[in-house]
């Protein structure tokens, strides 16, 4: 049987929730946005809770088998402690909750700081969780391994009787795959490029420059597609990876055909200027998006972004300059198409976004009334459905 893969973008606003569903059937999840205001049939935003569930039932199952929140803003985790299965406490147990079979973190979200104000705030129970799940040794990768990290997790160890060394084997560096998956076995293989050491030294921690950063390789009956899936980093994070990258010869590791771009189309992931009407972006990070295959495509996890008069004067992402340069970008590398979630089909009533990956590429299958469009640069298969069109 051949192999596909699916990837979805779930229209949630100015927010991420990305799953990946491998051709053996594991799915996988980047960060939760559900904001109780889209439950409202009159909001456009998806009722991310409903449509998970619904998803799940179908496929007979009640968990992830891999679960990833790239940082810990609110709009990376809105709505997910009421979702998924807490195993630090029972309170957050029970009938009708997610399970999540392996939870990734950045090394940040387990020693950001927490006032006793904030001890029900989402970023504070997935810090316990995240820190229980360490200490257990068991259903947990940590992205990064700063020294801030050992000052709370070698006293706990000892206190266990354990070595300080017993959880190193969970802990991932940039620069590595990750052993959770493989091409051998599951089709799928993640490539770290970030967080580094250096954004979590000295306290100083700042949740974009520390989020989780991936080239997401995904094979197909022999061919191989890369996609980028970029937490909320800033131009300079961007520009380390490139130059970290190229000085480790992992320069394939940099290409894609899909491109999920950080913070919501904002302009500070290109440069520290938005620009007049484009956004000119830093040579990093220029390079980096050069590095687009042809008929590679780009997804923006955001609000629309009409080109109008009154979006070159927004100051809140996104930012219709970076639209701009993204799309020039895609054009010089001959890709197909820059996708905004909150877009499509249309800004009343956007539905997921789901891209298909086979051995004829990374396919986008478009909603259109009354029919399903497939845009892609391979040739029809035999046995299409009289309800898919195949466009390109």
């Amino acid at each position: 049987m051949a192999q596909k893969h699916d990837i979805i973008f779930y229209p949630v606003g100015n927010g991420d929730t990305t799953q990946i569903v491998t051709a053996n059937g594991r799915r996988i999840l980047f960060d939760f946005n559900h904001c109780k205001a889209a439950e409202d049939a009159a909001d456009p935003r998806i009722d991310l809770h409903k449509q998970l569930k619904r998803e799940l039932s179908e496929a007979k199952r009640d968990y992830f088998d891999m679960v990833a929140f790239t940082h810990a803003d609110l709009d990376h985790i809105c709505g997910s402690t009421n979702f998924f299965e807490l195993r630090h406490s029972g309170t957050y147990q029970g009938e009708g909750r997610t399970k999540i079979n392996e939870l990734w973190v950045p090394a940040a979200m387990l020693i950001e700081e927490v006032r006793r104000d904030q001890l029900s705030d989402e970023f504070a129970l997935w810090r316990k969780e995240a820190r229980h799940r360490l200490l257990e040794g068991k259903g947990i990768k940590v992205f990064s391994h700063p020294e801030e990290v050992d000052k709370w997790l070698h006293p706990a160890l000892k206190e266990r009787g354990e070595s300080t060394d017993a959880r190193d084997h969970l802990f991932v560096d940039a620069g590595t795959v990750v052993s959770t998956f493989s091409l051998a076995a599951d089709g799928i293989e993640f490539f770290t490029h970030s967080p580094f050491i250096a954004h979590c030294e000295d306290g100083d921690f700042v949740r974009n420059d520390a989020s989780l950063v991936f080239n997401v390789r995904l094979a197909a009956d022999g061919a191989y597609y890369d996609f980028l899936q970029v937490g909320d980093s800033s131009w300079e994070v961007l520009e380390d990876i490139v130059r970290i990258t190229k000085y480790h010869g992992n320069e394939d590791r940099l290409r894609y055909d899909l491109f999920n771009i950080p913070h919501h189309c904002s302009y500070l992931c290109l440069s520290d200027t938005k620009g007049e009407k484009e956004t000119i972006p830093k040579p990093g990070v220029k390079e980096l998006l050069l590095s687009g295959k042809k008929n590679a495509y780009i997804v923006s996890s955001s609000y629309p972004i009409p080109n109008s008069k009154d979006m070159y004067e927004e100051v809140q992402p996104p930012h219709i300059q970076a639209r701009n340069a993204y799309e020039s970008h895609l054009a010089q590398v001959g890709g197909r198409t820059f996708v905004v979630t909150m877009e499509e089909p249309n800004a009343a009533k956007p539905s997921p976004l789901t891209f298909e990956v086979s051995v004829g590429g990374i396919s986008w299958i478009k909603a259109i009334a009354g029919a399903a469009a497939i845009l892609t640069s391979s040739p029809p298969r035999a046995g299409l459905s009289t309800s898919t069109v195949r466009v390109g």
